[in-house]
């Protein structure tokens, strides 16, 4: 039986993507709900700062729905 840790994707599958102005991509965080990685990106969006939101689908593949 696998176990499933807090930061699963499974569980949070929201992720919070810095971009800089190189292309460069950090991940911020993992989140279970859309409106929270989106209400943590408009906070650090106000800085000036490129975020981007993205969905890890449960066939593996990665949607970003913001950027």
């Amino acid at each position: 039986m696998q176990s499933v840790s807090g930061d699963s994707e499974a569980v949070r599958p929201w992720r919070l993507i810095r971009q800089d102005c190189h292309g460069n991509r950090y991940r911020v965080g993992s989140y279970a709900t859309r409106a929270e990685a989106f209400h943590l990106a408009e906070r650090l969006g106000e800085r000036g700062d490129g975020y981007l939101v993205e969905h890890q689908r449960s066939d593996g593949s990665v949607q970003t729905v913001s950027g």
